[in-house]
């Protein structure tokens, strides 16, 4: 019998030799398939640079709080492909889809494909709306892969809301390389009559998300203008024109996700429903789950080559925002309870390497570079890592893989230290699947 790592490893080989930035692919299939895109429940569909899957971790936990049956699709995964699309079981709660659902779904598109070429996103996204049309719930939770105006899940005519999460510089080589021209794509979501909201951005961002909205006949709940979200004695207070309320901070920590949820929020009242009330709003908040978005790792094997009172933090962000935002909760966390901070790092060759460490200046105490096993694209090499680092005052090192750079740390160090794993979510899928002990899927 085929597993879902043999049906992914054949998919991966119809990719087109010559890939233009259209949906037709996706269209075409979609339609051998009855259009499964049209037979769904209401659409949340999530655009924007990062935020994207804590927003929705957080939308996700406050629908199924209010007794909703919830379809979420998200990418990349990080350690199993099932993870991207996740379905109501039998007690309502959504879970990755089972491997063997997960084959016969796959064998399923494939067949009906028959071998024509498609990138494995198009094609894994329309075998997750044909999930999604085929097993009951009360909204779908749609992530955007890459952009928005071209990607594979703007097939989607009628959601009934859209969001865009915070948007900065990412991905030029394929969205542009300003972040005007970024929120031009991102915006290419938005669709005549339904609401979007955006969340907290930079005024160029606004300028042209308002510009691109007014083109479509989008109406905007915007940060800022139309709701409002901040931290207040320990609290999350949300507000917008007619409404306060007085919550529990969310589960996610970090100044960053007092914007996500602030975002969740807003989309959640929007969205209408009766039965999310604040009760389940605020239960959503405090449950809310994400895996690699500044996670402590408990106990597993990588928390095992630490001393008992050192902490270990995982994090997938990969770009300057990224970098800032967890840099803020570092510095948090240093304000509150000081500890050295040392750094094992690992990104991809095309991102902004400088870009995302200079906010860890004068915080950092050192930090290790290491390979991305199994990437699914060129990977910097510790060496290049390692050079910016030391341009930028960051006394740093290589180590030929995460768990060589923690011991070493152990090696060097006394007493309690504070470890950050960081730079890309592929090296946070790798290090959930070593903590874990289980063998990952490649992206």
């Amino acid at each position: 019998m085929r597993t879902s790592d043999d049906i992914m490893s054949d998919l991966k080989r119809l990719h087109p030799l010559y890939m233009d930035l259209s949906l037709g692919r996706i269209e075409r299939l979609l339609a051998q398939l009855g259009h499964p895109e049209r037979k769904l429940p209401p659409v949340i569909h999530v655009a924007g640079t990062n935020g994207k899957g804590s927003t929705i971790a957080f939308l996700k936990a406050m629908v199924e709080a209010a007794g909703c049956r919830v379809h979420a699709y998200t990418s990349p995964h990080l350690v199993r492909f099932n993870e991207r699309i996740a379905v109501p079981g039998v007690d309502g709660h959504t879970r990755p889809m089972p491997e063997p659902e997960l084959v016969r779904l796959l064998e399923r598109v494939e067949a009906v494909n028959a071998g024509a070429p498609i990138t494995f996103f198009e094609i894994t996204t329309a075998a997750a709306f044909l999930a999604f049309s085929e097993t009951p719930a009360d909204v779908v939770l749609l992530e955007v892969g890459l952009g928005g105006r071209f990607d594979a899940t703007n097939v989607i005519d009628a959601p009934a809301l859209t969001v865009i999460t915070p948007i900065s510089m990412d991905h030029a080589d394929k969205l542009g390389d300003s972040v005007e021209k970024i929120a031009f794509e991102k915006a290419g979501i938005m669709k005549r009559g339904v609401p979007c909201i955006v969340a907290r951005q930079t005024p160029a961002v606004s300028q042209t998300l308002e510009a691109e909205a007014a083109q479509r006949g989008a109406p905007l709940i915007r940060w800022g203008q139309d709701f409002d979200a901040f931290e207040q004695r320990g609290r999350l207070v949300f507000q917008q024109q007619d409404q306060l309320l007085d919550l529990a901070l969310p589960a996610l920590i970090g100044p960053h996700q007092i914007v996500n949820a602030g975002t969740a929020i807003a989309a959640a009242l929007a969205f209408g429903n009766p039965r999310i009330t604040e009760t389940a709003i605020e239960r959503g908040l405090t449950s809310a789950h994400w895996p690699a978005r500044m996670q402590r790792l408990g106990s597993g094997a990588l928390s095992g080559l630490l001393r008992e009172e050192c902490e270990l933090w995982l994090d997938g962000g990969h770009n300057p925002a990224g970098g800032q935002a967890v840099a803020q909760t570092l510095a948090d966390l240093e304000e509150r309870a000081p500890r050295p901070l040392h750094m094992v790092v690992g990104m991809m060759g095309q991102k902004d390497t400088a870009g995302f460490l200079e906010p860890f200046q004068g915080l950092a105490r050192r930090m290790i570079a290491v390979p991305i096993p199994n990437a699914h694209e060129a990977a910097a090499t510790p060496d290049a890592l390692v050079d910016i680092a030391e341009g930028l005052g960051l006394p740093s090192e290589t180590a030929g893989s995460v768990p060589a750079a923690l011991r070493r740390i152990m090696e060097s160090t006394d007493g309690a230290v504070r470890i950050l794993i960081c730079g890309s979510l592929y090296l946070a899928g790798h290090v959930l699947a070593l903590q874990q002990g289980v063998t990952p899927q490649t992206n």
